[in-house]
Parts: C-alpha cells; sequence; structure tokens
C-alpha cells in the first residue's frame, strides 16, 4: 500500500532503513514483465495454499512460517520481511485489524473470522503483491456481503485498466460499488505501483478525490490495485505495536489486491490464483 509505511514511520518508532527507492513511473520492459509475471506466480501461489489450509485453531504464525519457506522454496525471497523493519512476510489481519497485522503465535485463528491475508515476493530484481480475506467456516452474513463486495470492488477497479484512461476511473469504479452496497472506502490506505521497488508511483486510489495525480496508463505499467472497506466508519487507528490499523468503531474490514499489467487492449491479472 501506498504511503501507508511511511505514514506509519512518521511516528516516534526507529526502523531500520529501506533500500533506496527509484523515482517516477516505470514502463517495465518485455524481459521485466516476464520475471514480474514470475514474481506474481509465487504470491499467487501462496495465497492459494493459505486459502486451503486454513482452520481455526491454527495460528497466523503458522501461516507466516509456510508463506516464508514455499517463497523461498521458490527461489524468491519475502518482499515484506524487514521492509521499514516489518518482522514478517505476511501481513495477517482479523476482524476489525484492517492492515498490517503481525503475524503471532498468541494470535489464534478462529470459526467466523474474517482473515485478510497479503503478502509479495521478490524473484530477480521484481515484486509480485496481493491479497485476500479469507471467511473462515461460518461467517455472519454480513461478513460474507462485505467479503464478496470487496473483492467484487477489485474486479471493478481492474475492469477500467487499459492504456489510455485515467486512475480516477478506476478510483470511481471501486468506490461507486462499494458505496452502493453500504459499505465506507478506506481512504488512509491506497495502492500503488510495483515493480523493481515494492512500493512504487502512481498512488492507485479507491475513492474519487481532488488530491489524486491522475495519471493517464501506459502500456507496461504495473500497478498493485487494493480496495480496503469496512462495515462501519472509514477511519482507523494505529494499534501500539505501530503496525496493525485498526477500525475505530471496532467494525470488520476487507481487503483484496492483485499485481496487474497494463496492455494496449485491457489488463493482465499476474497474480492469478487461477492460474496456478
Amino acid at each position: 500500500m501506498m504511503n501507508i509505511f511511511s505514514s506509519l514511520l512518521s511516528q516516534p518508532v526507529q526502523p531500520k532503513p529501506a533500500p533506496k527507492q527509484r523515482r517516477g513511473i516505470e514502463i517495465k520492459s518485455p524481459r521485466e514483465i516476464e520475471i514480474m509475471r514470475q514474481s506474481a506466480k509465487i504470491v499467487a501461489t501462496v495465497l492459494k495454499e493459505i486459502s486451503e489450509l486454513v482452520k481455526p485453531g491454527m495460528t497466523t504464525a503458522d501461516l507466516d512460517t509456510h508463506a516464508e519457506k514455499r517463497i523461498r522454496q521458490m527461489g524468491a525471497t519475502p518482499s515484506f520481511k524487514g521492509y521499514h523493519g516489518f518482522p514478517a512476510s505476511i501481513c495477517s489481519s482479523i476482524n476489525n485489524e484492517v492492515v498490517h497485522g503481525i503475524p503471532s503465535p498468541k494470535k489464534v485463528i478462529r470459526a467466523g473470522d474474517v482473515l485478510k491475508v497479503d503478502t509479495g515476493a521478490y524473484y530477480q530484481g521484481f515484486h509480485g503483491d496481493s491479497c485476500i480475506t479469507i471467511a473462515v467456516e461460518n461467517v455472519t452474513p454480513e461478513a460474507a456481503k462485505l467479503i464478496r463486495v470487496a473483492e467484487e470492488a477489485l474486479f471493478k477497479g481492474i475492469e477500467q485498466v487499459k492504456a489510455g484512461i485515467h486512475l480516477v476511473e478506476i478510483a470511481a469504479a471501486i468506490e461507486d460499488h462499494i458505496k452502493a452496497n453500504d459499505f465506507n472506502v478506506v481512504e488512509q490506505f491506497t495502492g500503488h505501483g510495483v515493480g523493481r521497488n515494492l512500493h512504487e508511483e502512481p498512488a492507485v486510489f479507491n475513492y474519487r478525490t481532488r488530491d489524486i495525480p491522475n495519471v493517464k496508463l501506459r502500456a507496461g505499467m504495473t500497478l498493485a490495485i487494493e480496495p480496503i472497506l469496512n462495515a462501519g466508519s472509514k477511519n482507523t487507528r494505529i494499534l501500539a505495536d505501530r503496525w496493525t490499523a485498526v477500525t475505530v468503531d471496532n467494525a470488520l474490514s476487507a481487503q483484496f489486491e492483485h499485481t496487474v499489467l497494463v496492455t494496449d487492449s485491457g489488463y493482465e491479472i499476474l497474480t492469478d490464483r487461477s492460474l496456478v
């Protein structure tokens, strides 16, 4: 998520320095796109495996252990671990936790939980990034609807992607679908470019705003599109661990994310789990 880590780091915390970031929007070459297909495939594989193995009684640390092991087995390194000092290979956020939940052996997954799992893989110089929300066994009807709408909103945004359109068209499609279903867009966090760096320009907003750099898309751009929505207030707060964002009213939150390649005719979902 663009600007999230930097916003957290504005608090009184001393993380280890992050690698120097490139500036500007990068257009990937055919060779670079092929590498990103591989990094994204690793991420998609890990998330698909987690969605199939998660069950009540497991801990979020169990999921993190699996993710790191599999990422490394496939020849990559975890994008998140050590990034601005983040201690794990996945973000695991449950129920009212919005983003950046830290895996823990003390965090037990229970039936009815709304579990967000976000991970990234760095392979041959390029990152892939994706997030899913998992309904752990029998969730409430409200939770089921929230998860469904979050995934639908992601695809509403992706369906706009094509060389020549502007970012606000993605934002509008996502925002309209979320609001039509009586949920609220979390505005504190955004999507982002992804490639040599985990977080690159441009910021990919999920709502209309005059602050958006309304970039015109070009073929070869790679974007992490990631709507986040709450069942209650759009507002969040950061816990004492200085990472985990939670809803201010304890309402449920859901998120989906894909790494998407912009093409002349449309898009390619690089982290498509149905292809692994």
